[in-house]
């Protein structure tokens, strides 16, 4: 079971928009470097959405190179198109992904028998583990506690990333599926509550900017130290909350270019960090102990 602190990565980009690899390439290394458990490449944080196919396969293809085994990689390969998933979940598979990621279809607003059905034919089709994503403030789509019990029957879906950042959701669900499952927090706000109540670990946002900390607040949570975590967390609760001032991934890619890793690319329709924002941000990153350098 892959667990821990794992970071949902960015893909940085030059100021024009185009994909940095070099940067990719370091921000791995850095990643690796700094404690982290684990990369999710090109989900939600990724801008999965404004990646072209090329473009989202060949950053799964990369962050798995540089990586070489030294952590496990997760691609992010969910679609509201079944047939589009399974045709991502294959390239990740030939990439020699860990696992994959698969969001809950967005826009199409399916049942949960049809949800169920989405994810049992992915999984039918590819081998591959297979890690649910339940993120309904960003689908306007939420599978049900009822519905992931019965995809946890199904041999290679191995766990799910609950980004309600409902603690007794979650909770109850950790208790439906049994310890087998692993339950990933996608909400760094109340992602040590919510381990410290048996989720494995946390596909985490602000791990990007908060490497080696997110690892260690994850790591005392894991082992039941209810105040070394609580420690920890205090002092990144800014950055948990500030992230997300306008919508992922603005700030955090303001906050890597504020700290000298990535450039300032973006991709439209989202928009660079509004001067308004800036000051709240930095000073989140400031309350951490990170430097910042612009």
């Amino acid at each position: 079971m892959i667990a821990g602190s794992l970071v949902a990565l960015v893909t940085p980009m030059t100021a024009s928009g185009a994909v940095d690899w070099v940067s990719l390439e370091k921000l791995v290394e850095w990643h690796i470097a700094e404690g982290t458990e684990g990369i999710v490449a090109v989900g939600t944080t990724g801008e999965s959405p404004t990646l072209d196919v090329a473009e989202h396969c060949r950053v799964i293809s990369e962050v798995i190179r540089v990586a070489a085994g030294r952590i496990p990689v997760i691609a992010g390969t969910g679609a509201n198109a079944t047939q589009e998933a399974i045709e991502l979940t294959t390239e990740a598979a030939k990439a020699g992904a860990d696992a994959c990621l698969l969001v809950t279809p967005y826009y199409n607003k399916p049942t949960q028998e049809g949800l169920y059905r989405h994810f049992k034919a992915i999984a039918e089709a590819v081998a591959i583990p297979q890690i649910l994503y339940n993120v309904p403030g960003r689908t306007s789509c939420d599978l049900r506690n009822e519905t992931v019990a019965r995809l946890a029957q199904i041999d290679n879906i191995v766990g799910i990333k609950d980004a309600t950042g409902d603690v007794p959701r979650g909770v109850e669900l950790v208790q439906l599926v049994g310890p087998d499952f692993a339950v990933y927090s996608g909400d760094d706000a109340t992602a040590m509550e919510l381990i410290l109540n048996g989720a494995c670990g946390n596909i985490s946002v602000t791990a990007n900017v908060a490497p080696r900390q997110m690892a260690e607040m994850v790591a005392a949570a894991r082992a039941g130290d209810r105040a070394r975590a609580e420690a920890i967390n205090q002092k990144l609760m800014p950055l948990h909350q500030k992230l997300f001032i306008e919508a992922n991934p603005i700030p955090v890619k303001w906050a890597l270019h504020a700290m000298g890793r990535i450039d300032s690319g973006i991709r439209l329709p989202l928009t660079p960090l509004s001067d308004a924002a800036q000051p709240a941000v930095r000073e989140a990153l400031q309350a951490a102990g990170i430097t910042v350098q612009i």
